[in-house]
């Protein structure tokens, strides 16, 4: 599904990733892990288009993101849940996702896709007609979640879900995203917490520094602490 091929990106001419090669196949969900400030942002960021590569090649469904603008990256089917949410703080909830449907195909499947989102999202049916900026910190991440699920995704990319929320709110979330994953969709997920892999992710990459310093199952990396010690501390 999602083929990424000795990528380098970054900004201003500073480069962030060093030869990144990353796999994500129909139906996986494939967890990032790296601490804080090692690339993880930059990577979901260049898949999605927001950043050019300078080097290398990432290829979806047979067609090549890295020459796509966003916009065509998110019909292809890849949608990108950036870290702190950014919903539309004076829309309601129910308008915020409403703009996650706003390619014309989604557009016509909105009224179905938003009640499997209110399905798995029951709270955000009861909160529909409040503003955005009212929700709490749980209740952001779950509207993130469902406005990309508005969109005709195949490929959901989720940043840092445990950012900010109480450990009983993490769990939720990520339980949330395994439902996700289960529906049909593949998930990549970026996350320096290595606590809630076990039993979610399919494969793990560990990225240190901008390069990807090991790949396993999560169990076999799990199991690897002096490996976990030394890059997530």
């Amino acid at each position: 599904m999602l083929k990424i091929t000795n990528l380098e990106a970054g900004y201003g001419g500073s480069i962030v990733l060093h030869g990144v090669s990353l796999e994500v196949r129909d139906g996986e969900a494939v967890v990032l892990l790296g601490p804080n400030g090692h690339g993880k942002t930059t990577l979901l960021r260049t898949i999605s288009g927001l950043i050019r590569p300078s080097a290398g090649r990432i290829e979806f469904d047979g067609k090549v993101l890295s020459e796509m603008s966003p916009a065509e990256i998110v019909a292809a089917g890849v949608v990108h849940i950036p870290q702190g949410d950014l919903p539309f703080p004076e829309l309601t909830v129910l308008e915020n996702l409403l703009m996650g449907a706003y390619l014309p195909d989604a557009w016509k499947q909105r009224r179905q896709k938003l009640e499997q989102v209110y399905e798995l999202f029951p709270v955000l049916r009861e909160r529909s007609n409040q503003l955005a900026r009212t929700l709490s910190g749980g209740e952001r991440r779950m509207l993130a979640l469902g406005r990309g699920l508005m969109s005709n995704a195949k490929l959901l990319m989720v940043d840092e879900p445990s950012l900010g929320l109480a450990p009983f709110l993490i769990e939720e979330v990520y339980r949330k995203i395994r439902d996700i994953n289960k529906s049909g969709l593949s998930v990549l997920l970026a996350d320096e917490n290595a606590d809630h892999i076990a039993g979610f992710a399919d494969r793990v990459y560990l990225l240190e520094m901008g390069s990807i310093v090991s790949e396993g199952t999560a169990e076999e990396m799990l199991k690897n602490e002096a490996l976990l010690a030394a890059y997530l501390g």
